[in-house]
């Protein structure tokens, strides 16, 4: 099983890919691909992508059942003791107004006191 995810990608790299795979949602690509043609689909898709981003997630003989790999994208795959993880930038964690970041407010808010002792 072979999917592939398309995002800002041109028009003419989704329809080269309707010819191998199913366009099961606009940009998300699935099919059952040789190992071989997956190769090529995937050489394709990063030459033609442009500005866009890619994923690419198929099955495979490891402990995970599956791997994936990604083009042009912020968060990428790494390999931990054997298992492959998501690596998300310390960039794209949430922040407030002045820029740093934001952590959970320690104490109740007002909604839950409403709730735990009623409207007073």
């Amino acid at each position: 099983m072979t999917v592939i995810v398309l995002a800002n990608c041109p028009a003419g790299l989704r329809g080269f890919l309707t010819r191998w795979l199913l366009e099961i949602s606009p940009g998300v690509f699935l099919g059952s691909p040789s190992a071989r043609v997956r190769d090529v689909l995937w050489a394709e898709v990063r030459q033609y992508s442009g500005k866009g981003r890619a994923l690419l997630a198929y099955q495979t003989n490891n402990e995970q059942g599956f791997t994936f790999k990604s083009h042009e994208h912020a968060w990428h795959p790494s390999d931990h003791e054997g298992l492959t993880l998501i690596h998300r930038p310390d960039s794209e964690r949430p922040r407030d107004e002045t820029g740093t970041k934001r952590t959970p407010r320690q104490g109740w808010s007002k909604a839950a006191k409403r709730r735990r002792f009623g409207n007073r």
